[in-house]
């Protein structure tokens, strides 16, 4: 519903001269909701009006959002209809402001570039020196056409597995095959350092951001090397800074993390 509800705002300014004042990006939430789009021509109504449909695939709500036209720190505001807007969550920076909205007014903000603008009472100048005022849109719940599957892009697996041997290249920075972790030893965890205490709000984002890590998921420890950098020290108020409680040195938590495992130390994190 609200892919066709986007599409008739464009085709509202577009009818009047206009097109998007600021970058428009759009992501389906599958590879049906791409194939019908696309068939319905909802995909060319917001690329011709100067607007970019991503792949139907994880982007800017989880910091893929390879950006380039805001260095970094430089401070900025964002609208997006995606459910998070933590700091630095979707392109890095910690100076932009993401302000969560519905997709339609994600929509007139693009055309308006203003955040004080107002669908229900304010207007937009055209070129020919006229004035523009958006109004409600429609959508239909579901497309007249039905949904397009798209591509099918499962692969299945062998049935019988038992006779393939998986390489990687030892030397491989995004692939890591899993050596097993030590077995219990049946004794309950004693005297065991704290690796951080985490002060205030601790999401996800905090605890392992993805961005441009994602590209490690397939290498464990390179992975946990953003482990915790986002959280706030509560023993003295920064980030990604803690002790190392033996040697009383600080680090970078997953630093102090392998000194400690490197030491047959384990630890602990509340």
């Amino acid at each position: 519903e609200d892919m066709p509800r986007c599409a008739e705002l464009v085709k509202q300014a577009q009818g009047a001269g206009l097109k998007f004042k600021n970058k428009y990006y759009v992501t389906p939430g599958s590879e049906q909701v791409r194939a019908t789009i696309a068939r319905d021509g909802i995909t060319e109504v917001f690329e011709s009006a100067g607007g970019t449909v991503l792949a139907n695939a994880c982007g800017p709500c989880i910091g893929q959002w390879n950006r380039s036209d805001v260095p970094e720190g430089e401070a900025n505001s964002i609208v997006t209809s995606y459910n998070r807007n933590f700091a630095k969550r979707n392109d890095g920076n910690p100076a932009t402001h993401s302000f969560v909205t519905s997709p339609e007014m994600v929509t007139v903000l693009s055309f308006a570039s203003s955040l004080s603008f107002n669908p229900l009472t304010d207007s937009i100048p055209t070129p020919d020196g006229g004035e523009f005022k958006f109004e409600a849109p429609f959508g239909k719940e579901l497309p007249p056409s039905g949904f397009d599957p798209g591509r099918n892009t499962f692969q299945a697996p062998p049935e019988d597995g038992a006779s393939l041997e998986v390489k990687v290249d030892p030397t491989s920075d995004r692939l890591q095959l899993l050596t097993p972790f030590s077995a219990w030893d049946g004794k309950d965890y004693e005297a065991m350092p704290v690796l951080i205490k985490a002060k205030g709000k601790c999401t996800t984002d905090h605890i392992s951001m993805a961005g441009p890590w994602l590209k490690y998921r397939g290498h464990l420890e390179n992975i946990s090397n953003n482990m915790l950098i986002g959280a706030v020290n509560a023993e003295n108020g920064e980030t990604n800074t803690v002790e190392h409680l033996e040697s009383g040195e600080f680090g970078a938590v997953p630093e102090v993390a392998a000194r400690y495992r490197d030491g047959g130390i384990g630890w602990v994190v509340i």
